[in-house]
């Protein structure tokens, strides 16, 4: 008995290690995300300060799992001309075989002085909270930008590790 219970202590232990030995790997993508649905509120106060509450969706382009993903964005961005900006929300991915993975994101932007108008500078972070099927008891993190794709549409680009939970 007291040999069986040591042998299965050893496999337990040799698996957690080989679970160990499985690193985060390093992810790259990029989307491209349009404005299905928004809701603007000015201040009406004299400032430039609005917030947007936006649905955006886009294809996701670039290495790791989450590439050829559907992408739809749940924003709250507070703005504030020059003073500054704080959009955060979150980023549901979906896979063809109906996988999801959900990253909450933060930023905090900030206005220099551009040629024609203010230039904003979009920096943040994001982390992998929740997902189904091959994002299932993964964790990830890294940091994220947003710079205009045009008028409406905004280029989101994602740099981080994603892997399996301790």
């Amino acid at each position: 008995m007291l040999k069986k219970t040591l042998s299965n202590l050893f496999v337990g232990v040799v698996a957690l290690g080989f679970v160990n030995l499985v690193a985060a790997e390093e992810i790259s993508f990029s989307s491209v995300m349009t404005p299905t649905e928004s809701i603007k509120m000015n201040f009406n106060d004299g400032s430039k300060h609005f917030v947007l509450m936006v649905h955006r969706e886009g294809k996701v382009e670039g290495t790791g799992p989450l590439s050829g993903t559907d992408a739809s964005e749940y924003g709250w961005h507070d703005i504030n001309p020059p003073v500054g900006a704080d959009p955060h929300g979150y980023f549901q991915f979906k896979t063809k075989k109906g996988d999801v993975a959900n990253i909450k994101y933060t930023v905090r932007a900030v206005f220099f002085k551009g040629k024609d108008k203010p230039k904003l500078v979009d920096n943040g972070f994001w982390e992998l909270v929740s997902g189904t099927g091959q994002f299932k008891g993964m964790t990830g993190s890294g940091t994220l930008s947003i710079k205009p794709a045009s008028e409406k549409d905004r280029l989101f680009s994602f740099q981080g590790e994603l892997g399996p939970r301790p």
